[in-house]
């Protein structure tokens, strides 16, 4: 299968490592930065220079390609899903973007290939296994999914390092966020919901962000009392936070807060990656409560030590695609997340990454 990955940074590097570990793809990894190019090049990817805004550069790109894979920043999503469809190519990416998700939808509606948003971690996994924990109910009450990436070792006052997309991050942080309450579809605030719990003898804070349930309330809508995402993080870090966003009002000058986060908060590749989902209901007329807890921690692939939310991200959309390679997922239109079922992806060579 003839693979193009937009976006050669801590992503798309990722992805293109895990699947030129096979003998199933033949990867080209794309960008309009020489630099990342030059750094892919070193690593021994075929590469090609593209700037996205560039629609000719973009479909050109995409002749004779069997998938598009966007490793790319949510805003450039519409464009570079159109140009898929256009080229007839399988459309996968990582966004969290309520409002890009929506467009892929639209584009789906005319396509002959398969577009697949959300194929990261959350959105993407979480809503695999929210939808595999909800289908095992007779009645679905709550559905509650919490999901972190934190440093292993925190030593700053918001207990955090960057581990991905600031860009994207920032987005999680300010936008409204969807929820099913007492069975109706609500908007909530973001950095609002704040609870308390313990995984593993340590304390956690979690808290509402923007984008994690991917289409779970459309599909769950009508079968759940009550569904919620919510971001893990170390206690306190919610509220410095909420006090740089609202209270100095940073969330209307985003480019400042990017700017102030990229150059006071390091990158780590010490990181660790948690994943809980707990679902209660009705299971043979017993009110019965079922969760799924998982931690992954950064691992050595290729000979290189890689990030837990890089193996984490790039094993969702890699296992994603290797799936619809063997046509055990549908080969076009709209594709949830939630169509995917859970053993199927936990026994792919790439979601065995999330494995403990």
């Amino acid at each position: 299968m003839k693979v193009l990955v937009l976006g050669a940074g801590k992503i798309g590097s990722m992805i293109a490592t895990l699947l030129t570990q096979t003998d199933d793809f033949t990867v080209t990894v794309a960008d309009r930065d020489d630099a990342l190019l030059a750094r892919a090049e070193r690593a021994g990817f075929q590469v090609r220079r593209v700037d996205v805004h560039d629609g000719e550069s973009l479909r050109a790109a995409m002749t004779g390609q069997n998938a598009v894979l966007s490793a790319c920043p949510y805003t450039l999503t519409p464009l570079i899903a159109g140009a898929a469809v256009a080229c007839g190519a399988h459309y996968l990416d990582l966004t969290e973007d309520v409002a890009a998700t929506r467009k892929v939808k639209e584009l789906a509606e005319t396509a002959n290939s398969a577009l697949i948003p959300q194929c990261g971690l959350a959105p993407g996994f979480i809503s695999v296994v929210g939808h595999d924990l909800a289908r095992r109910f007779d009645t679905l009450h709550n559905l509650h999914l919490r999901v972190g990436a934190l440093p292993q070792y925190p030593t700053n006052a918001l207990k955090y390092n960057l581990t991905w997309s600031t860009d994207g991050l920032i987005n999680e942080y300010c936008n409204p966020c969807e929820a099913i309450v007492d069975g109706k579809p609500r908007e909530v605030m973001p950095l609002e919901g704040d609870e308390r719990f313990a995984l593993d003898g340590v304390d956690y804070e979690a808290f509402n962000t923007s984008g994690g349930l991917g289409s779970l309330c459309e599909t769950l809508a009508g079968k759940v009392r009550n569904l919620d995402y919510k971001t893990v993080r170390y206690p306190g870090h919610r509220d410095i936070v909420r006090l740089l966003i609202r209270d100095l009002r940073l969330g209307e000058r985003r480019h400042l807060l990017k700017d102030v986060l990229e150059t006071a908060v390091p990158l780590t590749l010490q990181d660790v990656v948690l994943v809980v989902a707990t679902a209660t209901g009705v299971q043979d007329g017993e009110l019965r409560q079922e969760t799924f807890a998982t931690k992954i921690y950064s691992k050595t692939i290729g000979g290189r030590v890689w990030s837990a939310i890089q193996v984490t991200t790039a094993a969702g959309i890699c296992a994603i695609l290797d799936l619809l390679r063997e046509g055990s997922i549908p080969q076009a239109g709209f594709i949830r997340q939630e169509q995917v079922p859970l053993n199927a992806f936990l026994a792919n060579r790439f979601g065995k990454h999330y494995a403990s």
